[in-house]
């Protein structure tokens, strides 16, 4: 599967099992790269999908589901980085109040593909893409 996470600088994902932030505009971007691919993602996660009409969004719980060509919006499900085939990271231009976070120094990874673009509620937003090796 290839998992999308939102992290701020310093790999914080939640804080009190909430999302740090959200942007509208990270939200269209995440839609135009996967261009039609099944996007899985929880209930939590589909709210703040729900304006974007996409028929292409599985609401699931369980990411098993997913194929290696699927892609998967993680906010507050764990996953398994033996399943992870590529991992696109939105990072946010803050350090937000963290109690969860993703540990990048446990996935073996190659840096393959930075974007950065100005969001609606963020300066300055980088995607970067890894491939796991």
């Amino acid at each position: 599967m290839n998992v999308i996470i939102c992290l701020d600088q310093n790999n914080g994902m939640l804080f009190n099992n909430r999302r740090q932030s959200r942007d509208r505009i990270v939200r269209k971007n995440i839609l135009e790269y996967i261009n039609g691919a099944k996007l899985y993602m929880d209930e939590y996660s589909f709210k703040q999908f729900s304006e974007e009409k996409a028929d292409n969004i599985i609401v699931d719980n369980n990411l098993e589901n997913a194929t290696e060509h699927d892609f998967c919006f993680v906010e507050r499900q764990e996953v398994r980085i033996e399943e992870i085939n590529k991992l696109i990271v939105y990072r946010w231009d803050k350090i937000y109040p963290a109690d969860k976070y993703f540990n990048m120094d446990d996935i073996k990874c190659n840096l393959v593909e930075t974007l950065e673009f100005q969001g609606y509620s963020h300066e300055k937003i980088i995607r970067e893409i890894y491939q796991l090796i």
